[in-house]
């Protein structure tokens, strides 16, 4: 194999790609810490990446104003491109020896039950709009998805015959999740009130709570996160409430309702 590092990290990020399934967002941001790295080292060969370049690095990213969680992620690139090095027995700086900055814990404020019924109860009414935010709220609770999941799906993906669905998730792994029937029922009661041919599920809505455009456009993230801390405030919860944090109730509601935590990391499409 060549020892050239250009054609050294592109042949890791076809791997990345290929082999290990990451996504293509991610190929981009390796791409690019290992750029910043390789350019601020005067990296040329694998035998250039030592102790005192990666220190001096370190040094670099953290006097430039960096989150610690930022600085990770350049180190987390290099790791795992000198563990592919290894890998193929080419001799650089070993893996274990790039250790990640130290970040302070974060802390999630979970919702009380109190508070989640609170929440979902908070859609009132039989406008569209209101449908639509009861479903993207029992949704939720129901099935503890990324907000990015639930942006991205459509009418036809929900089959509310079954109790059931699959969903494409980070680093396109798929997983099953799991209606509740209140999801069930505020979902059917929305969709049937559709008048609109989009595929989205969950579509924006005028203020007058009818969707007037025949396409009209899919919700973004952005947009989902105000519709919950929109009934949040109105709940009367002065925590922070957003989809995060309804994502991580939904999984201590499964935990404390007796279910092993690996099933629960495997609900949420996360290893950790």
């Amino acid at each position: 194999m060549a020892k050239d590092i250009q054609d050294l990290k592109q042949r890791f990020l076809e791997y990345v790609e290929i082999e290990k399934g990451r996504s293509l967002k991610t190929v981009e941001n390796y791409d690019r810490y290992l750029k910043s790295f390789f350019a601020f080292g005067k990296i040329m060969k694998p035998g250039d990446i030592t102790d005192e370049a990666v220190r001096q690095f370190r040094l670099f990213i953290n006097r430039k104003g960096l989150k610690k969680n930022t600085q990770n992620y350049h180190l987390i690139a290099l790791r795992t491109f000198l563990k592919y090095l290894l890998r193929h027995d080419i001799a650089s700086l070993a893996p274990d020896r790039i250790e990640l900055a130290k970040t302070g814990e974060r802390h999630l404020d979970l919702m009380r039950p109190d508070e989640l019924e609170r929440l979902l109860a908070g859609p009132k009414g039989d406008d569209l709009k209101n449908l639509r935010d009861k479903a993207i709220l029992e949704l939720f609770f129901s099935t503890g998805l990324r907000v990015s999941e639930l942006c991205s799906l459509t009418i036809n993906q929900v089959d509310l015959k079954r109790d059931e669905f699959s969903i494409r998730g980070k680093g396109s792994k798929v997983r099953v999740v799991f209606l509740t029937d209140a999801a069930k029922r505020a979902i059917k009661v929305y969709v049937d009130k559709r008048g609109d041919a989009s595929e989205a599920l969950f579509i924006a809505i005028p203020r007058k709570g009818v969707a007037t455009a025949s396409t009209p456009e899919a919700l973004t993230p952005r947009s989902i996160e105000r519709v919950v801390k929109h009934y949040a405030l109105k709940a009367g919860i002065s925590k922070k409430v957003t989809p995060h944090v309804i994502r991580h109730s939904f999984a201590t509601d499964l935990l404390s309702n007796g279910a092993d935590l690996r099933s629960v990391q495997t609900m949420l499409g996360n290893a950790n």
